[in-house]
Formats: structure tokens, C-alpha cells, sequence
């Protein structure tokens, strides 16, 4: 079973992500977190338990409280204690050259993904696990 945590505070594309996810594979148990501020305060309460630790994260930039730079800051400083590392995308529908080249500069990042997250994209990074 892998777990994906996805962190996003648009329901539609949570709701069509999920469905999508699922479609792909069976083996998958999804995690909604709305905003960083609840996904950075989860995994940091989680950060040596191995079995709860997610294997894939998918992130979007703009949302309130916390946004995806500021989860993203916060995450880089626990990331080395995690006792089970995982993959980080950046999910988002900004097509800003500057977010996509910050991102480049940040080593937890695998990737920058333009939204939607489409099956064939999911299925490949299931398959790179």
C-alpha cells in the first residue's frame, strides 16, 4: 500500500485527483491535508513513525494559512530527521517560470507538475517508487 498525501485546498481538483489516483491503482491510500499548516503539523508529529510516513507528496503552491513555499521552508528543516523519506511534487496551475526555476533549486523537490495530475503521470511516478 502506498500512502500519498495531497495538499491542496481546491476541492475539485482534490476530488478528481483522488478518483483518478484510485482508478490507477488499488494500492493507494490518500491522505487531504487543505492548507501546509496541517501537513507540516502532521508529519512533524509523525517524522519516526515509519509505517505512518507517506511514500509520495503532491503539493500545491497557493492556499491559505500556509502555502506551498512556506510548507515547503519548514519541510526542508525536518526532512533529514524523517526515519522514511519520501517524493515531493509540486502540483500546481501556475505556469510562472520563476516558481518552476525556485523549485529546481530545491533539493526535496522531484518535480514541478502542471495541473491537472493525469493517470498516465501518477502511474509513472507509482511506477518509479
Amino acid at each position: 500500500m502506498k500512502k500519498v498525501y495531497l495538499i491542496d485546498d481546491d476541492d475539485i481538483f482534490v476530488f478528481l485527483t483522488k478518483k483518478t489516483m484510485l482508478k490507477v491503482s488499488e494500492n493507494v491510500e490518500v491522505e487531504v491535508f487543505s492548507d501546509g499548516l496541517q501537513a507540516i503539523t502532521h508529519l512533524k508529529e509523525i517524522q519516526d513513525k515509519k509505517e505512518l510516513l507517506p511514500d509520495i507528496i503532491f503539493l500545491d503552491l497557493n492556499m491559505p494559512v500556509m502555502d506551498g513555499w512556506e510548507f515547503l521552508a519548514e519541510y526542508q528543516e525536518i526532512y533529514s530527521s524523517f526515519v522514511k523519506k519520501n517524493e515531493l511534487y509540486i502540483v500546481s496551475s501556475s505556469i510562472s517560470p520563476h516558481e518552476m526555476e525556485r523549485s529546481k533549486n530545491i533539493s526535496e523537490v522531484c518535480e514541478f507538475i502542471i495541473k491537472p495530475l493525469v493517470k498516465e503521470k501518477f502511474l509513472e511516478i507509482l511506477e518509479n517508487l
